[in-house]
């Protein structure tokens, strides 16, 4: 079963995509708003269409574990509204969404979600750590959340932004967008033929057909993730992770090149959580997308696991 998109507006009128997948157990009363990354959209790291196999889908393992499982697409990225300057040569703007305003996207879909559940757990992946980082830091305020799970966080990473750039094969000039094409990917993931794997290829169905999707071949992927990545690549954290204080867990996989140890562990020090009610988590085997790999089962039951505790907390 996939989702069900639902719209919210930001406070500046665009609107934004909501993915939806209702609890299947449990009283329904909490919820999970999902934030993905900087190459990808909610669907395509959430919820890939895997004909016949659901358990790619973070959002229906939420959902059976009976909590409503919500995913935002940040402006820019899936079905929510395109920035004007992605519809422009990339050359002919800088980069339009940077975490300031994707944290105001999160805050749209958190005041929608406070609006109809009663407890709300906030989830970001790699970049989504950055920008729900940020919008803890800034706008936790107006629309409070009763946790934060940063899963493979960037944070001050030890390697050079040239090393980003270089590994994603796109130029580190910081254009408004760049493009993700079929072959390039897939020879990147290691992917040796087309159509040989379908979990790939529902992932990669995912971006090319949402309003990010230039042709079959190729998709849009904004730059200010990049940009944000330079930033602390530089030594100057995104966000000051010592104005979150909300109950919090930093997960990573011990496979991970990109979330490394120093750096998550960095995380968890830095957040301004009491010690009792913050946690550090290695998933042994697990690489970036985890989500997508052989320890997805494990990575859903220890986010639920822990959502579980701090539910009992607040009980």
């Amino acid at each position: 079963m996939q989702p069900t998109p639902t719209t919210v507006t930001a406070a500046d009128g665009t609107d934004l995509r909501l993915w939806e997948q209702p609890a299947t157990g449990g009283d329904g009363g909490a919820a999970v708003l999902h934030v993905h990354g900087s190459i990808t959209n909610s669907r395509a790291l959430f919820a890939p269409p895997v004909e016949g196999d659901d358990s790619y889908s973070w959002l229906a393992a939420t959902a059976r574990e009976g909590r409503t499982a919500l995913a935002l697409d940040v402006r820019g990225y899936g079905d929510s509204d395109r920035p004007p300057e992605l519809d422009d040569p990339p050359e002919a703007n800088e980069p339009p969404v940077r975490a300031p305003t994707a944290a105001r996207d999160i805050a749209a879909a958190v005041d929608a979600a406070r609006a109809r559940f009663e407890t709300v757990h906030l989830l970001g992946v790699s970049w989504g750590t950055m920008i729900c980082g940020y919008y803890l830091a800034h706008h936790a305020d107006a629309a409070p959340v009763d946790s934060l799970t940063q899963v493979a966080p960037v944070h001050r990473p030890p390697w050079t932004f040239e090393e980003v750039t270089t590994a994603l094969g796109v130029d580190a000039g910081l254009d408004a967008y760049y493009h993700q094409h079929y072959e390039g990917v897939r020879e990147r993931q290691g992917v040796t033929e087309s159509g040989e794997d379908p979990l790939f290829e529902a992932v990669w169905r995912a971006q090319v057909e949402s309003n990010q999707g230039v042709d079959d071949e190729t998709y849009i992927a904004q730059s200010g993730s990049l940009a944000d990545t330079a930033m602390a690549c530089e030594g100057e954290t995104v966000y000051d992770a010592a104005a979150v204080g909300v109950p919090a867990l930093v997960l990573r996989g011990t496979d991970d090149a990109i979330s490394v140890r120093e750096d998550a562990l960095g995380l968890y020090d830095d957040l301004g959580t009491t010690a009792d009610r913050k946690e550090y988590t290695e998933l042994a085997g697990a690489d970036h997308y985890a989500m997508h790999g052989p320890r997805r089962q494990a990575l859903y039951a220890a986010v639920s696991a822990y959502y579980d505790r701090v539910e009992r907390e607040l009980n």
